[in-house]
């Protein structure tokens, strides 16, 4: 992300020691000793992680979802497609592999919308979101640990699973609204 005119050091906490708790495959998770702004120390708890990608993948003026089971929430989730980094993989490539692999689609044009920190009050995850049009049919390959079902929504349809729960993770809410945006103004 772009850094604004702001003093992007403002309220800065330096690190003065950091210990790793837990490395997975996924993420991994250290506690910082930092000097806050008044002098005094204090603890954090970090996530790292190597960013993720999330597709708004648009055929027929519906968006394609797929619904798979979150373990941290003990239920399923209707979302957009999307899926971690690879090392040293871009995010448009990341985008255009995760679309096919979830979906079985392709994209004529894809183009990114917007990126985000999904919760930096202690995660350095971000996510990058684009929007692919001109769909193809492709083939899904999903990963050995992946099991999840595609489908396409209306915009009302999509706005009713939110209004349900079905549809709760900030991703595909985001992207909800950017498809409305784009549908009101042309523009993402």
């Amino acid at each position: 992300m772009s850094e604004t005119k702001h003093n992007a050091k403002k309220f800065e906490e330096v690190t003065i020691s950091s210990q790793p708790v837990f490395q997975g495959k996924v993420i991994s998770l250290q506690v910082d000793t930092v000097r806050l702004p008044n002098g005094e120390t204090a603890q954090r708890e970090i996530v790292k992680h190597p960013g993720a990608v999330a597709v708004l993948a648009l055929k027929d003026d519906k968006m394609l979802v797929v619904e798979q089971y979150r373990k941290p929430l003990e239920k399923s989730q209707v979302e957009i497609p999307a899926g971690k980094l690879d090392p040293g993989e871009a995010p448009l490539e990341a985008a255009i592999r995760e679309l096919e692999e979830e979906t079985g689609y392709r994209a004529g044009t894809i183009r990114p919308i917007c990126s985000f920190y999904t919760s930096p009050g202690f995660a350095d995850e971000i996510l990058h979101l684009f929007a692919a049009e001109e769909l193809t049919k492709g083939e899904v390959r999903l990963d050995d640990d992946e099991f999840l079902e595609c489908e396409a929504l209306t915009l009302e349809q999509a706005q009713q699973y939110i209004r349900e729960g079905r549809i709760s993770d900030a991703k595909t809410i985001t992207a909800v609204y950017a498809w409305q945006a784009y549908t009101l103004t042309g523009r993402f």
